[in-house]
């Protein structure tokens, strides 16, 4: 493919899958549990984006996985986090929050609130070896960090206080309010997804709301930009 080849294809947020329990609202970027698209599988290492809402006093009792980069990114209220490895945390908004599966990790994620609803984006990357030894690590980002600007919160690397993912995975993050505008240049044999958290922007002239993600192949300058109030991840992609 030619580097100056550049094609965008925007998931609809409207188009997502949905899954609803009394205590879960849950909507699926990419297929999961009973919500199946061939066209919606993943892209690259990306393979799942769920964006829950749980409710007070609620939350996914002790379950399993393995061989797989959990990141938690939480847009308002707490999630309490327990796990086999003996971690005990409360993970808020700013915070991001990794889980090596790896062989195997057993986990538990609630909402310790009794009158707040917990809104997250729960994100499973592919890594890039199998069989790692399971670990978590957690680190807080300022508002201000993200303000009008891309903030580096997960890389492969670790680098800049980033959180350490196991795949060759940029994460950024950013708070945009109106008249800023964010700049960024997909490199040649890299790719990208951008995936709107909250609020509307504006991509290279192309109007998206909460909960659409757009899949960007080939060497691209990105400008966002947004006339309200926005939360958005980045990820530059191998």
């Amino acid at each position: 493919m030619s580097q100056n080849t550049i094609n965008y294809i925007i998931h609809d947020g409207n188009a997502r899958g949905h899954s609803q329990i009394d205590w879960l609202d849950s909507y699926h970027t990419f297929s999961f549990s009973h919500f199946y698209d061939a066209n919606r599988m993943g892209f690259r290492s990306l393979r799942v984006i769920n964006d829950d809402r749980i409710a007070a006093g609620a939350g996914f009792p002790t379950h399993g996985h393995r061989d797989m980069e959990i990141l938690t990114y939480v847009l308002s209220g707490a999630v309490e986090h327990k796990d086999s490895l003996g971690t005990g945390s409360v993970i808020r908004p700013g915070d991001a929050q990794i889980m090596s599966a790896g062989t195997g990790i057993m986990h538990s994620e609630f909402n310790p609130s009794q009158t707040e609803e917990l809104h997250l984006l729960q994100i499973w990357m592919l890594p890039d070896t199998l069989a790692l030894t399971p670990r978590y690590e957690q680190k807080t980002f300022s508002v201000e960090e993200k303000r009008g600007k891309l903030r580096l919160i997960a890389a492969k690397d670790g680098r800049d206080h980033a959180v350490t993912i196991h795949q060759d995975i940029d994460l950024y993050a950013s708070i945009l309010e109106q008249g800023d505008v964010i700049n960024y240049r997909v490199q040649p044999h890299r790719y990208a997804w951008l995936q709107i958290a909250t609020g509307e922007v504006i991509l290279n002239g192309k109007e998206l709301r909460a909960g659409d993600g757009v899949q960007i192949t080939g060497e691209e300058q990105l400008e966002i930009s947004t006339n309200l109030r926005a939360e958005i991840l980045l990820f530059d992609l191998a």
